[in-house]
C-alpha cells in the first residue's frame, strides 16, 4: 500500500522569524544566503529535520530556500535577473553541501522550491496557464540547471499556475510536483475544488506532474474533501500542513505563532495514511517546526510498520 516514506521540513519562514529572531522581507528566505550568518542559520535549519531522518530509516525531500526567488517577488526585494540567477544556484548548491556532508547518514532528493506570482492567499491577478509557464521558466530552468533532482511548487491557490509550471518544468526535463493549497472550506483560494484543479492539472499537461501535495493548510480544512473518492487520490502523495486550524485571514492578522499540538497533528497525519493510498511524503507548513515534523514521523512509522 505504502512505499518508502519520505519526511520533508517544516515551516521554514515561520521557524526562521519567531524562533531565530530573522527578519525576512516578503517572507524571502532566499535573502539568508547573502552572508554567512544567515548561511549557516539554514544549514542548522536543515540539521535537525537530518537528524529525524536518521532516527526514522527514512528517505527526506528537502526543498531550497526559494520561494520568493521569482522575478517579481526580486523586484520587490531590488533583485535584478541576473542576482536572481545567482541567489537560486546559492539555494541549489547550500542544499549540495548538506547532502554531501550527511552522505552516509540519510539519503535525501533536492528540491527546487517555485513560488505563486502574487500572494498565496488572495492572488490578485490571475494569470493562463501560457502566462504562468513564461513566467516561471526562468527559474524552473535556472533551478534545473543547478542540479535539482525535481521542482516543488508550494502554496498555488489555481490550476492554470499548476499547468504553466508543470509545463516549464517538462520543457527542461526535471520533474514537478504541484503543491495546493486551501482554504477552511477544502477549496482553493480561486474556489475551485482540489479534485477538480488536481485533474485538470493532470489533463492539460502532456507530462503530468510527478504527484501533488497539500500545503499551508490544517487537516481539519481539507480531510473532509477526500470523501469524494476516485482515482484523483492516489495522485496526492504528500501533505505539509499548518500547525494551526486557524483559517488563512486569521494567521495574517495575528502577530503570535500559533504552534498548535504536535501530537494532535500527528494523529491526524496517521488518519490521512488511511484515505490516501500513496501518502509517503509528509512534513510540515507554517507554524510548525522540527517538533512537529518528529512527531509526525514517529506515529507514521509506527502505523506503517503496523500495518504490516
Amino acid at each position: 500500500m505504502h512505499d518508502s516514506l519520505f519526511i520533508t521540513d517544516g515551516g521554514l519562514e515561520t521557524d526562521l522569524i519567531h524562533h531565530r529572531g530573522f527578519d525576512l522581507p516578503c517572507f524571502a528566505a532566499f535573502t539568508l544566503l547573502g552572508d554567512e550568518e544567515g548561511t549557516q542559520a539554514l544549514r542548522d535549519y536543515y540539521a535537525s529535520y537530518i537528524d529525524i531522518a536518521r532516527e526514522h530509516g527514512v528517505g527526506a525531500v528537502f526543498d531550497t530556500v526559494t520561494w520568493r526567488a521569482n522575478a517579481d517577488w526580486g523586484e520587490e526585494l531590488g533583485y535584478s535577473a541576473a542576482d536572481l540567477d545567482a541567489a537560486n544556484r546559492r539555494a541549489v548548491a547550500l542544499m549540495m553541501e548538506i547532502r554531501e556532508a550527511h552522505s552516509g547518514d540519510v539519503s535525501f532528493l533536492i528540491s527546487g522550491c517555485v513560488g505563486p506570482r502574487g500572494d498565496a492567499y488572495s492572488p490578485d491577478e490571475l494569470m493562463t496557464a501560457d502566462e504562468a509557464a513564461s513566467y516561471h521558466a526562468p527559474q524552473i530552468a535556472t533551478l534545473a540547471d543547478a542540479g535539482v533532482d525535481l521542482v516543488s511548487a508550494l502554496t498555488l491557490a489555481y490550476s492554470a499556475e499548476a499547468i504553466g509550471i508543470a509545463r516549464a518544468a517538462a520543457q527542461v526535463g526535471v520533474p514537478a510536483v504541484i503543491s495546493f493549497t486551501v482554504e477552511t472550506d477544502g477549496r482553493l483560494p480561486s474556489g475551485e475544488e482540489l479534485r477538480e484543479a488536481i485533474e485538470e492539472t493532470d489533463a492539460a499537461c502532456d507530462v503530468p506532474p510527478a504527484y501533488y501535495m497539500v500545503n499551508c493548510a490544517h487537516p481539519t480544512h481539507f480531510a473532509h474533501t477526500f470523501d469524494d473518492e476516485g482515482p484523483w487520490l492516489e495522485r496526492i502523495r504528500g501533505v505539509r500542513a499548518n500547525a494551526s486550524s486557524k483559517s488563512h485571514e486569521e494567521l495574517d492578522s495575528s502577530d503570535e505563532l500559533d504552534e498548535g499540538d504536535p501530537a494532535d497533528l500527528a494523529a491526524r497525519y496517521r488518519e490521512l495514511l488511511g484515505r490516501l493510498p500513496n501518502l509517503t511524503v509528509l512534513g510540515g507548513c507554517c507554524g510548525t517546526d522540527h517538533r512537529h515534523v518528529a512527531q509526525v514521523c514517529s506515529v507514521c512509522v509506527e502505523a506503517l510498520a503496523s500495518d504490516r
